[in-house]
Parts: C-alpha cells; structure tokens; sequence
C-alpha cells in the first residue's frame, strides 16, 4: 500500500488555476485529443485510466511519469482506474524490432500482483476519489474467439491498423509480424471500451508511443457507444544529449527496490546533467513552480553545488523507496564520496551501494596490493605499488602507507571500501 504520510504531503501547485496548465508547464502533454473539450471535462470529477503491461516483474522509470500524471489528476479530484493487464500483458504490445517472447500464465499472473502492489504506492485508494485497480483479464476472458470477432473485431478497419508505426514498422522488416501481435489494439481498444460502461471513464493518459493504442480505444468507444472521449499522451523522456532516458548502462532503472536499490535510484538522479535537471524536476516531483524557478537560478549560478540535483535525488527516493531509504542512500553517498563515516552506515544500504562500484568477493587477511588488482582500481601489481607509494590509496578511508599492507578489518556488513584517490572505489565483500 501506498505511504499515507508520502501521499498526504503531495500537492498540486496551487499557482495553477487549472490541473491542464500545470499538466503543460510540467510538459506532459505531448499529444491529446480536443484540448478545448478536454479542458472543459477536467472541470468536474471524472473517471480516467492508465494501463500497465505486466511483461516485466517491476515498473521503471517511464512508468513512473504515467503514475505522477495519474497522482496530479487524482489530486485534482479525478477518479483513477489504474489497469494491470493480465490479458495484454500475455500478447505484449509490439516491438518495433522484433516478436516478443511469450510469458507462461503463471509468470504474468505473478507479475500482475506485483505491479499491482507497485501502482498502490502511488495513488491513494482512500477517499471520495479513491482509485481502484482493475484486470483487463476479467473482461476479456469472457469473450470467446466468434463474439470477439463479431463483436469487437468488426469495428476495426485493416488499413487503419497496419499504419500504426510498430506495425509498420514490423511489416517492413525481415521478422515481419505476427497475428496475434497485431491484434494488440484491439485488446486495447476494447479495455476502454470496457471501462468506460463499468465506470463512466471518459480518459485515458499514456505515453506518446502508444498513441497509436490509445486512439483505437477512443475509436472504438465511439464507434460502439456514440461518445466522444479524450486522451493525454505525456512525452517520452529523453536526456540533452538525445538518448533514452531511463537507462543506466543498458538497463532500466526499476521501481522495485531489489532490482535497482534505493542507494542505486539516488545515484541515477544525482548524476543527472545540468542540463536536464530542471525538467526532471518539473516531471518527477511535486516542488511548486516557485521552487522550480528557484533551483534554475541555482543551476546557473552555482552549478557546481549540484543542489537540484540532490534535491532531484531525494525527492525522488523517497517517493519511489520511503524517506528512510532516501535519507540512508544520501548519507551513503556522502560517506562513499565526501564527508562521512562509513562505519555509521545502515549495513543493508552500504552493501547496495557497493554492489554498484566495481566489486569483488574476498577473504579478510587479503593484501591491499592483490585487491586493488583484482577489483579493476589498477592493471598490476607494479601500479598498486605505486599508488601506496604515492599515497592515494586507502581502506575504509584510511590511507594505506605500506605495499606490505593486508586487510584484516571491515565494516559491519562484513564489507570494506577500497579507493584509489578520491572518485575510484571498489567494494570488498568478505566470505
């Protein structure tokens, strides 16, 4: 369940006069269907949705922008219907690359409870405008192969389907693409279709690359119903320098704290360029537009502070993880890379930390020389030597003077730090 204490001190900025203005100062509205209609729907309670394929075991990063966008509705006194699709999530919408790898029914099944649980940290299910979890499975289940066909199949124009850009891509390529991948939309479709007779929902938000899915939802609703319905399609997050955003070293930077640790979220904030912070900012916290503005300053003037980053990097963890783990990862890294003591480390959050720094597993009596070499701080014994000689090696921060030296000490958690100068550190794990 979500942190009452995390989810009763986010607000919406209260300079906005309407949750579309903040929604744009924020920049996330990429694409969206009438901006006049919508405007006038968002001034009274509705019911909206966001849908999450369970093809991983956890969310990541670019889920988390539709889950703030769907808090900032909520907070506005929108009605969420957050979708976990046990139905889609066995086709899996189409790469634009290649065919998907099927997962077995136990494994989405498993999936859809955890991601379940992940959407519960970040909305509230309590209140006048509580948001409710729903299971594409429940409905979608129901129909057989004929009465999906005749029912929901008929709706849907070819033509119009193969222009989708996954599609068309995938047609144009040498894997081409399969029916039962190409049928994604309509699966899609047909969720807001289906919720929009169970709960009157009139939106639906999701990322610009699915706008292609959205649209055949709002499609079918008006094909089957006679009502016209509305999307937001939030932009997809990419870094000054035009990659991806979400990604650290080539892999996706998770929501579930034993996939990507708190200390390893806090880090992947912390280093974000000044360039993009301020967006990231605007994005993925809840400061006002105020504090915003306050931190770009800081950004120009000081840049060397890092002080948006660090307030990036905490809000951040704290949201994602809780203020406990935020605060332990802060004082990890203030331990690991400045001031600090190591020893006064919550053990747990000082062994994540060192599993991001090149690491190796030891035994306690090990030569300084030998574990510098063997965690990659240096190419031989010679430069170890070296390096003691010169006296930029240490062992939990205390200087290393004799080539001779072995480690016969470590810190709680049965682990010790090893650095050459200020910014190269290895971590020690002792069997």
């Amino acid at each position: 369940m979500a942190d009452s204490s995390t989810l009763s001190a986010q607000n919406n900025d209260p300079s906005f006069t309407h949750v579309l203005d903040e929604l744009n100062w924020r920049g996330l509205v990429a694409l969206s269907t009438d901006a006049a209609a919508l405007r006038e729907a968002l001034n009274k309670p509705i019911t909206f949705y966001c849908g999450f394929d369970p093809t991983a075991p956890s969310l990541h990063l670019g889920n988390l922008v539709q889950l703030l966008t769907m808090r900032r509705l909520q907070l506005a006194g929108h009605h969420p219907l957050a979708l976990v699709g046990g139905a889609t999530g066995l086709i899996g919408d189409p790469k634009p690359t290649a065919e998907r790898t099927l997962n077995d029914r136990e494994t989405v099944a498993s999936w859809v409870i955890k991601l379940s649980d992940q959407n519960r940290k970040f909305l509230s299910f309590e209140g006048e405008n509580k948001a409710q979890m729903v299971n594409n499975l429940d409905w979608t289940s129901q129909y057989s192969a004929i009465d999906f066909l005749r029912d929901i199949g008929k709706h849907y124009r070819v033509g119009k389907m193969l222009a989708k850009d996954a599609v068309s891509a995938r047609l144009n390529s040498d894997s081409g693409i399969s029916y039962t991948e190409f049928s994604y939309q309509i699966l899609q479709g047909l969720d807001f279709l289906e919720l929009y007779k169970r709960f009157g929902c009139v939106l639906e938000t999701g990322g610009s690359d699915q706008w292609g899915n959205l649209t055949s939802g709002a499609d079918l609703v008006h094909r089957v119903e006679g009502k016209s319905v509305h999307l937001i399609a939030t932009p997809l997050i990419t870094n000054s320098d035009g990659k991806k955003f979400g990604k650290s070293e080539g892999n996706a930077v998770w929501l579930d704290k034993d996939l990507t640790s708190a200390y390893a979220m806090y880090q992947f904030w912390l280093n974000t360029d000044d360039a993009d912070v301020i967006d990231r900012l605007k994005v993925f916290t809840f400061l006002t537009r105020k504090e915003v503005e306050d931190y770009e300053q800081q950004v120009s003037a000081e840049p060397h502070k890092r002080a948006a980053q660090r307030r990036l990097a905490i809000e951040v963890t704290e949201l994602v993880h809780s203020e406990k783990d935020a605060l332990a990862a802060e004082a990890a890294s203030q331990a690991l890379f400045g001031q600090g003591e190591l020893a006064e480390l919550d053990p747990e959050t000082l062994r994540a930390a060192l599993m991001e720094l090149p690491n190796i597993v030891c035994e306690i009596g090990i030569s300084v020389v030998t574990a510098l070499v063997e965690s990659g701080l240096v190419e031989s014994n010679g430069q170890a030597r070296r390096a003691i000689a010169q006296g930029s090696v240490a062992v939990n921060k205390d200087k290393v003077t004799d080539e001779l030296a072995l480690i016969d000490q470590y810190l709680p958690g049965k682990v010790a730090v090893l650095s050459r100068g200020k910014k190269s550190l290895a971590g020690l794990f002792f069997g």
